[in-house]
């Protein structure tokens, strides 16, 4: 079933990837970037896709909009808005924030995520596996300012955005597609 709404993405690539040793977005799995396998995974509901990465980072040729974090180090709070805020000015109400470090992504957790909230209000939906899983979530693109406002002020974590919004959880099992590799043992 697919889901019937406009939503862009935001894949947040410009981490410093200090537990992996090198450029998450780049490592290869099965003949393919991590960064190309999100990109053709999340395109298969979303448009426009939002590549956020850093300063400088090399990255291959994308069938994505790539935006350069302004500042190195703030954390992905900073790169949400800026993906937030061209998905607005693309005329798009909501989109789907991951990371770019999820190889085993599926187009089924964006559905299994839209689908059932898709009248609601929310302006956050998350799914929640015993936590909350900040990137690998629907967000309102018009809370780009409330995100910058959070980073003026100090804040640098997902959940300070979370905890300020109208948010709903999906209840689901941990799943692979919601799993994240962040060292050499994860990804093995």
């Amino acid at each position: 079933m697919t889901a019937p709404t406009t939503l862009a993405a935001v894949i947040l690539a410009g981490g410093a990837s200090r537990r992996m040793g090198r450029d998450k977005a780049t490592l290869v799995i099965d003949g393919e970037t991590l960064v190309e396998r999100t990109v053709a995974t999340v395109a298969a509901r979303c448009a426009p896709v939002f590549v956020v990465a850093a300063p400088g980072q090399a990255l291959p040729d994308l069938a994505a909009q790539i935006l350069r974090d302004e500042v190195r180090g703030v954390g992905p709070l900073l790169a949400t808005a800026r993906g937030l805020r061209a998905a607005a000015e693309a005329g798009v109400d909501r989109a789907f924030v991951c990371a770019v470090d999820m190889p085993n992504l599926t187009a089924d957790l964006i559905d299994d995520l839209l689908i059932p909230t898709a009248g609601l209000p929310a302006e956050v939906v998350l799914p929640w596996a015993g936590r909350d899983h900040y990137l690998a979530g629907i967000y309102r693109t018009s809370l780009a300012d409330r995100a910058d406002t959070l980073v003026a002020a100090g804040e640098r974590s997902m959940r300070a955005l979370v905890e300020s919004c109208d948010t709903q959880r999906i209840v689901m099992p941990e799943r692979p597609d919601m799993a994240n590799v962040n060292t050499p043992a994860d990804l093995r």
